[in-house]
């Protein structure tokens, strides 16, 4: 063969390997949707410690053993815990809330997060703890709710019942089912 001809090939060759390999790729959008259709994340994360800060000083820890973004959901993204959740938040005087449990899901837009089976949320200056198995959080207006069977101890008093409503720090609740023993100041 002459040199010529050899070049022809090679070029055609060329030519061939390049329409092949961009006729493969897929744009964003287009695995965005096909995960979004699947039901699949688009991130997972393991094993978090995460910290967040305010002018030098940590103000929220959560810690998860895994983390699936749903992010690509164009009704209601969200962030789910599939493997349980634990937030502590701290206040300037070092007082802390701390919530966990086994499941939760976080919706972005809303900002309103769902924590279910064996949820505790305690307040460890108070020593005002609440157990549950569901619980809905506002993280916006800092407010707790359920309408679960419910379990709540103060330091005088233990009440039971069915729905619960409460201030991120449990220093303001609402009961709307209850039983149990409550002390009340005259």
């Amino acid at each position: 063969m002459t040199k010529s001809v050899v070049n022809h090939i090679k070029s055609i060759a060329t030519v061939f390997t390049v329409t092949m390999l961009f006729s493969c790729t897929n744009n964003a959008k287009e695995v965005h949707d096909f995960l979004a259709d699947k039901n699949l994340p688009i991130g997972e994360a393991y094993n978090i410690n995460h910290k967040h800060t305010d002018s030098g000083r940590i103000n929220v820890k959560m810690k998860a053993p895994v983390m699936l973004d749903f992010g690509n959901r164009n009704e209601h993204p969200y962030s789910e815990f599939p493997k349980g959740i634990k937030i502590t938040s701290i206040d300037k005087n070092g007082d802390s809330i701390t919530i966990e449990g086994d499941y939760a899901r976080n919706y972005k837009k809303t900002e309103i997060s769902e924590i279910k089976n064996n949820v505790i949320i305690f307040n460890h200056a108070q020593k005002n703890k609440l157990v549950t198995d569901q619980v809905y959080w506002d993280s916006k207006s800092h407010y707790y709710f359920t309408e679960k069977k419910f379990t709540f101890y103060t330091l005088t008093d233990t009440i039971k019942g069915v729905g619960f409503e409460a201030s991120e720090d449990l220093t303001n609740w609402w009961v709307k089912n209850q039983s149990g023993v409550i002390n009340i100041k005259e």
